[in-house]
């Protein structure tokens, strides 16, 4: 049984840790070993966050190396860009193109990159983009935009989409029951909006 090693990032409120816990969650229940760390720099006031999982037969550690991530996960452009390095060759990056500008940037100690997507490309990676936070907007709730960027996760994983999608039905069933649908719309318009990145 194969190792898959998830690297997720973005900025606080994005929905990062709840989405990796949940990808965790899919993985359990499906009897992987999975095990997932995150770290969270202000999460709640707009911080940058990742967090790392891995799951397989036995997992020891739940870091991952530089250049060993299967799939890079962007809720954020540029945090997608600054951890390029942690993709293997042939990983693929998932990234969502709404632009959310981390406090570094607002306090003039970074520059955002023009264009954080085609840097990506440039170092010769496999990188679907799309606007997640647009998808979410669409929906009435931009709080849906980890439910899309799961949903265009389901389809680069080693089991069916729908047990990642009753995983994350099962959460939201427990706490708000009306946003059952609406999650589940948010998760096929992920798995759509990468269909027609790779198509594009």
């Amino acid at each position: 049984m194969k190792t898959n090693n998830i690297l997720v990032c973005g900025i606080g409120g994005q929905g990062v840790m709840t989405a990796t816990e949940i990808l965790a969650e899919a993985a359990l229940s499906l009897g992987y070993d999975a095990k997932k760390t995150e770290v969270a720099g202000m999460s709640q006031r707009g911080g940058v966050v990742s967090s790392h999982l891995r799951f397989g037969e036995k997992i020891l550690s739940p870091q991952i190396a530089a250049g060993e991530a299967d799939l890079l996960v962007g809720f954020e452009a540029a945090e997608a860009l600054r951890w390029a390095h942690m993709l293997r060759p042939g990983g693929v990056a998932l990234v969502n193109l709404g632009r959310l500008v981390p406090p570094v940037v607002n306090l003039g100690l970074y520059d955002y990159p023009a264009d954080p997507v085609a840097q990506m490309r440039d170092l010769g990676l496999e990188v679907h983009a799309f606007d997640a936070s647009a998808l979410a907007q669409e929906l009435g709730n931009i709080r849906l935009g980890n439910t899309v960027m799961l949903g265009a996760m389901a389809d680069r994983l080693p089991f069916p989409a729908d047990v990642l999608r009753d995983a994350v039905l099962a959460r939201f069933a427990s706490r708000k029951p009306a946003l059952l649908d609406l999650n589940r719309q948010a998760f096929e318009r992920g798995r759509r909006a990468v269909a027609e990145a790779e198509a594009a």
